[in-house]
């Protein structure tokens, strides 16, 4: 499930999902359903946090070993025109739906794009986990679009759902690493 031959990719991994843990909970406080699951996103937020924190040191003082990440090499050009693709599908999708009226649909396009986008970098990486963050991510960011907006934001459903996948396949890479 997970490759150890770049162990300072897997410590980028782990630091990376503590952040955008911490983004996606927080993203979700836009209108969650009850005072209750503040009090969730919160605790989400902060273990997002603390996973950084914890992290991000260890990362700076692995940078100098191995990475899948080499500049100029194929995987770092596939990484660059997977990222850009990604950067237009999202402007446009959000100008899209912002032009018709349904914003709250911009937070489960974004997710869907970051779970898309693990695809192509479980290949970069050459690490199998990131086919299983892809698929849960992408299929949070689908039933985010389809589960109940009356008492909550889509964007509530996205963090929700997404927060405790990155929490926990950050996890597993920082201690895997």
């Amino acid at each position: 499930m997970i490759d150890l031959d770049f162990t300072r990719d897997l410590i980028f991994t782990a630091a990376l999902f503590g952040v955008v843990t911490f983004v996606w909970t927080g993203w979700a406080q836009e209108r969650p359903p009850s005072t209750a699951w503040r009090i969730v996103l919160a605790v989400l937020s902060l273990g997002g946090a603390a996973l950084a924190g914890l992290t991000v040191p260890r990362l700076l003082r692995s940078w100098d070993e191995p990475t899948a990440m080499v500049v100029g090499s194929l995987p770092w050009i596939v990484y660059i025109v997977v990222f850009w693709i990604e950067v237009i599908a999202l402007v446009l999708g959000a100008v899209v739906l912002a032009k018709k009226g349904r914003k709250e649909f911009i937070a489960p396009l974004a997710l869907l794009i970051v779970g898309l986008h693990f695809f192509p970098l479980a290949f970069v990486f050459g690490q199998p986990i990131m086919f299983v963050t892809a698929i849960l991510i992408t299929a949070a960011a689908i039933a985010a679009a389809l589960l109940p907006r009356e008492k909550c934001a889509p964007s509530f459903w996205c963090g929700i759902l997404a927060g405790p996948i990155f929490l926990t396949i950050g996890t597993i890479c920082a201690l895997s690493a």
